[in-house]
């Protein structure tokens, strides 16, 4: 690596993790080697479905279990070191806080452990709550508090440290769409600041609109990164939904007599003159989420693969 070159935020390498489960104790894979590295600055999506093993890197990330095999590292120190976590603001996917103490304690308990001066620390607290949406709830007890405002209070907490590196599983679970919008504008603001964002999420709009790139995961394997731009292709593909009571082709049954399809912006109209023919009410037209596309494409692509290898 050149002197002048910073080192990543995270550079995993081979990173595996084996679970024994039940009485036997058979392993099951929940990381199957992956290597990734994320630069310092960057935001960096982490997309897959449940059991994808999202969250398991992002425990071993935090040094809350330890990889079976491989190497993670954070800002060149190893996650095995409590150095790694110096800078660190993480939000689990569900937040436990001390639901006795107030949203103002538990930030000032958190700029205390890591050692964060400011002159007025109420002050200084008290505006990263009202940024969040948390004024009026400020010093009452966590206990009161809905999903959406617990999440909140925990956002709050990992960037009031004023992280170099935040991580989060699901941020925006939990919150409405007006909560929402305004964690996405908060993180927004956090990576134009110079900060390095590394999170999950199932709402795939959001990670198109947050990371630089992303990574697609299943089953334990990274199956590709990419960045946002390289999804963009020669043919849109738009979303076609119907009403009708005969099979179309090129669309699905999503529901009893509700058909949905995804189709290249040329086929369109022939698409349209199918439907019509077979006496489809359309409900919908609509250019569908680049990412999204890319998602299930690599979901089915891997269960094909899968069935064919098994039937072999």
């Amino acid at each position: 690596m050149s002197i002048n070159t910073p080192c990543p935020a995270i550079r995993i390498a081979a990173l595996e993790k084996t679970y024994l489960r039940g009485w036997r104790r058979q392993p099951t894979v929940a990381l199957a080697g992956i290597s990734l590295e994320v630069g310092q600055g960057e935001a960096f999506g982490f997309v897959g479905p449940n059991g994808a093993g999202k969250s398991t890197t992002i425990k071993i990330l935090t040094g809350a279990i330890r990889a079976t095999a491989g190497d993670a590292h954070l800002f060149g120190v190893s996650v095995a070191l409590p150095q790694a976590r110096i800078g660190l603001g993480y939000v689990p996917e569900n937040p436990y806080l001390y639901d006795y103490l107030t949203p103002l304690e538990i930030l000032r308990m958190s700029m205390s452990f890591h050692r964060i001066r400011v002159d007025d620390a109420d002050a200084y607290c008290i505006a990263w709550l009202d940024r969040l949406g948390l004024l009026a709830a400020a010093r009452k007890p966590v206990r009161q508090f809905s999903k959406g405002m617990t999440q909140r209070v925990a956002i709050a907490q990992a960037l009031c440290i004023r992280p170099r590196l935040l991580i989060l599983d699901e941020p925006l679970s939990g919150l409405d769409p007006i909560g929402r919008r305004d964690v996405v504008e908060l993180l927004s603001d956090y990576k134009r600041g110079g900060g390095t964002l590394f999170f999950t999420s199932h709402v795939l709009h959001d990670v198109e609109r947050l990371a630089d790139r992303f990574g697609l995961i299943h089953r334990g394997n990274l199956q590709a990164v990419r960045a946002p731009a390289d999804l963009v292709g020669d043919q849109e593909m738009l979303v076609v939904r119907s009403l009708g009571t005969s099979a179309v082709p090129g669309l699905r049954e999503e529901f009893a007599g509700r058909w949905i399809g995804e189709v290249p912006r040329n086929e369109l109209w022939s698409c349209l003159s199918a439907l019509e023919s077979a006496g489809h009410t359309l409900i919908e037209v609509r250019p569908t989420l680049s990412l999204e596309s890319a998602f299930m494409r690599v979901v089915r692509d891997y269960d094909v693969g899968l069935k064919a290898s098994s039937g072999r």
